[in-house]
């Protein structure tokens, strides 16, 4: 299939300001930290990211795929519905489960676990005649992240047991840093106790919190996207995913240190070649009017500008949309003008 979008990126960099905040947490439940530069700053991991901007799509009209151990379970119950006795349904399903994973998460449609038991009632629900190869085969056949599974189009999937099941993820998420150096504080607190006749804290505690301008980049593989989803859809997934991008917040300690700050500033570039992120290696220092954010994006845009004069015909730059400076410019006229690059390109 000619693929008109090749080597063509959506390129989000995003500045996202968070006061009190523990985003995301390590193993020991403080705020998760990297070094760069030689100085310390805060980090959301991009797992931390993805899955609530996977959950977010939902919200948008898109039917998500299913990303669970619990395969079996999940085909059994389509094979009662279809006449199947328990013994038969689980036999069935398990056999079915054990040609895509073995104990691991696998990512997978409704429509694929429903083609998936009315094979197994073709074979009359015999275990038996249900082989590898021929679920392997029907899984690729049936896979229409077009209908649902948008997100398996997007973040990839990877079957250690049928490489021919593989989805190269058309999104590429960096871990969130902050753009300055960050040193996390120390929330101590105590509870109280409604029945407790004695006075003082029933419980003491203490929390680990930072607050931190964030760096974040997203790259959008239009080409990639276009090969995985055929062609199909291609502006109605630009327009969930970037609506996701903006509403997404990771879930980490919500109701007792909410995060819901909204995207600062945004410099979105459309191109082709290579993927090119921010660094921050040099961490800003306080600007005298105020925070981290001016500095942060007088940063952002002075190293995009110089690597794209470096860069020269290399950097491919196709259009540039900047959010955050002018409010005649919403997230919904962003949202239509990366629309139109896709449908432009897929109209071709």
């Amino acid at each position: 299939m000619n693929n008109p979008l090749k080597n063509t990126r959506i390129e989000f960099h995003i500045l996202q300001s968070f006061p009190v905040t523990c985003l995301n947490r390590d193993d020991v439940g403080a705020p998760k930290t990297a070094i760069v530069g030689g100085s310390t700053r805060a980090r959301v991991s991009s797992q931390a990211w993805k899955r609530p901007v996977r959950m977010a799509l939902q919200d948008f009209g898109i039917k998500l795929a299913i990303r669970s151990k619990h395969i079996a379970d999940y085909v059994a119950k389509i094979c009662l519905t279809l006449g199947a006795s328990e013994e038969q349904a689980q036999s069935s399903a398990e056999t079915i489960a054990a040609a895509l994973s073995k104990d691991t998460l696998h990512f997978f449609t409704e429509t694929e676990a429903k083609a998936f038991a009315e094979f197994a009632q073709e074979q009359g629900f015999d275990s038996s005649k249900i082989k590898d190869k021929d679920i392997h085969k029907l899984a690729k056949k049936t896979f229409n992240p077009a209908l649902d599974g948008l997100d398996i189009a997007l973040f990839g999937r990877m079957v250690a047991q049928a490489a021919e099941l593989n989805i190269e993820a058309a999104a590429s998420f960096a871990h969130a840093i902050s753009t300055h150096k960050v040193s996390n504080e120390v929330e101590f607190f105590t509870a109280l106790d409604d029945l407790q006749d004695d006075p003082g804290a029933a419980h003491m505690g203490s929390l680990e919190f930072n607050s931190a301008t964030y760096y974040r980049y997203i790259s959008l593989d239009l080409g990639q996207l276009y090969q995985t989803l055929a062609g199909q859809n291609l502006p109605e997934a630009v327009e969930a995913l970037t609506k996701a991008l903006f509403v997404a917040v990771p879930a980490a300690r919500q109701t007792t240190q909410s995060g819901a700050s909204p995207w600062e500033f945004a410099k979105v570039l459309v191109r082709t070649g290579h993927r090119l992120q921010v660094p921050f290696e040099t961490a800003v220092t306080k600007a005298k009017e105020g925070g981290f954010l001016q500095p942060s994006i007088l940063a952002l845009q002075n190293y995009l500008t110089t690597k794209e004069k470096l860069a020269g015909s290399l950097f491919g730059k196709i259009a540039e949309y900047t959010f955050g400076e002018d409010e005649s410019f919403s997230v919904d006229d962003l949202i239509a003008a990366l629309k139109q690059h896709a449908e432009v390109k897929v109209n071709e």
